[in-house]
């Protein structure tokens, strides 16, 4: 798939041919990240930091809240690679330091490895300075301490003339079953579709910017159909990840939706949907994700109004239930609470609901049996859930950093604090 790319200097988005001259300034590179991370991982690039003449190490850690992003530029030890990682980088690039004994150091499968190629022969220090290995040795030389390459084409890099697609494929080959990105020079998005039937990534930059094809270009190229339509069944879910039903994508109804940042359909009748046109269930566009065979998609948006169905449910196979459910209720104030109610008072007097939390969790803490359990832990839930409301946190806020936590290298020994209580003793001595 594409692997659309963020290059930074001075905090704006650029884009440079041969990595010297500088073509594009697209300034603020936030929109940019956002757009281009609904289609999957992106690449940010410090070309400051990888030159040594500054950093944007606030800027991307900006992009990292945004989207998905793998991280690269000016990287050369262990500590400043798990940095980023811990920051919330799905994965490092690293160019010169992609040595044996500082890769032993990261885990593999998120790591990447650059090496940058004029000619065949690897070239350094901003391409200025020829090494004398072949490209295919200095693979040899860090594939086993790599979950990726990203191999860059020095001498079509930003002019779009096209890839060497038979050399690429000979370096997929070679690499085995690491993840293969390339770059430089990629003419068309048909190109892109090539790449991934090989099982290879295109990082792409100039051909985005300057407008050459767009990102749904570039998604669609990649995709198949069985249908005599050529529709592509798009599977619908909301930001958690909950099905809310089953439409049709073509290559425009896929365009409007990634350049709107919307839920745009192909309707077998009506033509281009735009979810919520008329009936005010709209919804934001949060990802498009292709499955694994590239003959069906998958969008994950925000949906707002009664939901996705025409008989105004949340979803078209009725209406959802569990924690989801329940949380999207109470941050409902219309729905959150009758009046007079219990959940109105803890609504209203927030001791009361903090006093609630704490003996919730000492209850849960002092379970025994699996019903116990069950019962504390929901109540739990319950009143952590009205607190999120109360403040006006969205559940997903949390799943996203959780997800982040789960991303961190190094882990903190988990000690509780200094003076905190343990429950269980104090439920011993009241006995």
């Amino acid at each position: 798939m594409i692997i659309p790319s963020v290059d930074l200097q001075k905090g704006h988005a650029v884009q440079l041919e041969r990595g010297r001259e500088l073509k594009i300034d697209a300034g603020d590179p936030r929109p940019i990240a956002e757009k281009f991370g609904r289609v999957g991982e992106i690449a940010v690039i410090d070309l400051d930091a990888a030159m040594g003449t500054g950093s944007n190490a606030e800027t991307i850690e900006d992009l990292l809240r945004l989207a998905p992003c793998r991280v690269g530029g000016g990287i050369r030890d262990v500590d400043s690679a798990i940095r980023w990682l811990d920051a919330g980088a799905r994965r490092v690039i690293l160019g010169t330091a992609a040595r044996p004994e500082i890769l032993r150091e990261l885990p593999r499968e998120r790591t990447i490895a650059a090496l940058d190629a004029e000619h065949g022969e690897v070239v350094t220090h901003g391409w200025k300075t020829r090494s004398g290995r072949s490209l295919e040795d200095a693979i040899g030389e860090v594939a086993e301490h790599v979950g990726g390459f990203l191999i860059t084409f020095v001498e079509r890099e930003g002019t779009m003339t096209g890839l060497d697609l038979d050399r690429a494929a000979r370096l997929k080959e070679l690499v085995g079953d690491r993840r293969l990105t390339v770059a430089g020079g990629v003419a068309d998005a048909e190109e892109i579709g090539r790449l991934d039937a090989l099982g290879i990534d295109a990082q792409i930059g100039m051909a985005l910017y300057s407008g050459r094809f767009s990102l749904a270009d570039a998604v669609a190229a990649c995709l198949t159909s069985d249908r005599p339509d050529g529709l592509w069944p798009t599977v619908v879910s909301d930001e958690h990840g909950r099905t809310l039903g089953m439409t049709y994508s073509n290559r425009d109804s896929l365009h409007a939706a990634l350049e709107e940042g919307r839920g745009v359909y192909h309707s077998r009748s009506r033509g281009l949907w735009r979810k919520g046109e008329s009936s005010g269930a709209t919804q934001e566009l949060l990802a498009v994700r292709a499955d694994c065979d590239r003959d069906a998609l998958m969008f994950r948006v925000r949906q707002t109004g009664a939901g996705f169905c025409h008989l105004k449910t949340r979803t078209c196979f009725g209406e959802d239930d569990g924690l989801t459910r329940l949380a999207r209720r109470l941050a409902d104030p219309a729905t959150r609470a009758a009046p007079g109610s219990y959940t109105a008072r803890l609504f209203e007097d927030p001791e009361l609901l903090a006093k609630k939390l704490v003996e919730e969790a000492h209850e849960l803490v002092d379970a025994g049996s699996e019903d116990e359990i069950v019962h504390e832990a929901s109540d739990l839930i319950f009143f952590t859930l009205v607190r999120l409301a109360e403040a006006g946190v969205p559940l997903e806020a949390v799943e996203r950093h959780l997800d982040r936590k789960a991303l961190k290298v190094k882990r903190r020994k988990g000690d509780a604090k200094p003076g905190a209580a343990d429950p269980r003793k104090k439920a011993s001595d009241d006995a």
